[in-house]
């Protein structure tokens, strides 16, 4: 078997490899055994989930895994995977599980483990973990008697959680008098994001918020925005918002029904942070994937900008090493380290909202901070993953495409971290040379990889 962790976890289909209830089992014993090394005490490890049937199969297969390594469980149920990485900070456990396959459909389930400062496992961690799996080494640990763990369920924690979400909010800002449409995705926010924001004083209508373990981000929430585009105009509301499965992610849609992208939200908010003095650094971090677009609104703003590889974690690591306080993904993953230690869908709401309240203006004129390059991107699916740069006929497409943007766009290729695919982005001065472009780079990667 290769590698268990991706970019971000374990990910599956459910009740197949590596997503098995045998697998899982192994996953929760291992875990626990790396999270014991931290210090001599009974340890403990937060697990909660989103709303996917699966959940149950590996919320179970996790929880015997992990007593049965001597650790005790604390069962959250569903929750947003922020609210882990909070909850696990704030009971002071060893380590934080999510069940979930975020924005994935329903049927594919997946194992995020943060440590106990709330951050992702550090890669050394997760290798740790694999390693103990992959040569069986795990399966002659075995405490007994009173060695084993035990498993309990936390009732208050979703009220701690709304606590701590609504205390990003500036107190001297209401959302009195807004009128708001929440697309919760059937998923992990259906319970605290319409309390969160109706407490704040907002008006709040709710849609996709009566999960069934099947409906998770099935034609709606952050991916599918149009129920959320039709109910914000049908309503007359001020804004929408719009949350992936597991509430990590957030897509706005303003009182005129279109759609803001990640890259937009995070100008908005760059621009309070700057003028609020809260931008440390004057620096925002985003991914080699953003709009072409978003430099150039940071750059008229006077804010510096880096960008790194794809995935959030790459985005944090970043973050703390240059020591910006706001970064994230144009899929609506954006991290504000001020608040918390990962992307959080209702965190970034709320500064979205409180920049609309600073600056006493509809959502649709902010968003014109901030002017889209026409993007193309399109998926390609292949057998290998080799090299790009190793791949001539590759190289030599990448240089004409290039030359005839004369530095009015950009080119990217790369391999999903996930998939047997490779993404093709083009950004361009005009939609129909940039689509003309990607569809020249697809076809030479289609017959260099086909």
């Amino acid at each position: 078997m290769g590698k268990l962790f991706g970019t971000d976890g374990v990910r599956g289909v459910a009740n197949i490899s590596p997503m098995t209830a045998e697998m899982i089992l192994e996953i929760g014993r291992a875990t626990a055994h790396v999270c014991k090394e931290h210090k001599d005490r009974r340890h403990r490890i937060v697990i909660g989930k989103d709303t996917r049937v699966s959940g149950y199969m590996v919320e179970n297969a996790l929880t015997a895994g992990i007593c049965s390594m001597g650790v005790d469980v604390l069962l959250v149920g569903p929750m947003p995977t922020p609210g882990i990485a909070f909850i696990t900070r704030n009971m002071r456990a060893d380590a934080g599980i999510v069940i979930s396959a975020s924005h994935n459909p329903y049927q594919d389930n997946g194992i995020k483990i943060f440590s106990r400062t709330g951050y992702k496992l550090p890669d050394s961690e997760e290798d740790d973990i694999e390693g103990l799996i992959l040569t069986g080494k795990i399966r002659d640990i075995r405490p007994t008697a009173r060695e084993i763990g035990k498993a309990r369920r936390i009732e208050d924690a979703i009220g701690r959680y709304i606590v701590f979400c609504k205390n990003t909010f500036p107190e001297e800002r209401s959302l009195e008098g807004m009128k708001i449409v929440l697309d919760c995705a059937n998923g992990a926010t259906y319970k605290v994001a319409p309390i969160i924001f109706s407490e704040l004083g907002a008006s709040v209508i709710t849609i996709h918020d009566e999960p069934d373990g099947e409906n998770i981000n099935y034609l709606c929430g952050s991916q599918h925005t149009e129920d959320l585009q039709a109910r914000v105009l049908a309503e007359k509301a001020d804004v929408g918002l719009a949350f992936d499965g597991d509430g990590d992610r957030l897509i706005a849609v303003d009182e005129k029904g279109k759609v803001l992208t990640g890259n937009q939200i995070m100008t908005i908010v760059a621009r309070m942070y700057k003028e609020s003095g809260w931008l440390t650094n004057n620096l925002v971090i985003s991914t080699v994937m953003s709009n072409f677009g978003f430099g150039l609104a940071l750059k008229k703003l006077g804010i510096k900008h880096g960008a790194s590889k794809v995935g959030d974690r790459y985005v944090l690591e970043m973050m703390q090493k240059k020591g910006a306080v706001i970064g994230g993904e144009d899929s609506g993953h954006i991290i504000f380290l001020n608040h918390h230690t990962t992307g959080d869908g209702i965190i970034a709401a709320l500064q979205l909202l409180s920049a609309i309240g600073l600056y006493k203006k509809k959502l649709s004129s902010l968003s014109r901070l901030m002017t889209l390059s026409p993007q193309k991107l399109i998926n390609v699916d292949v057998k290998e993953k080799p090299p790009l740069d190793k791949i001539p006929a590759i190289q030599e497409a990448l240089k004409e495409a290039e030359s005839k943007l004369e530095g009015k766009g950009r080119v990217l290729l790369r391999y999903s971290g996930t998939q047997s695919m490779c993404r093709v982005m083009v950004e361009g001065p005009t939609d129909d040379l940039t689509e003309k472009l990607c569809l020249f780079l697809v076809a030479a990667v289609k017959k260099a990889l086909g």
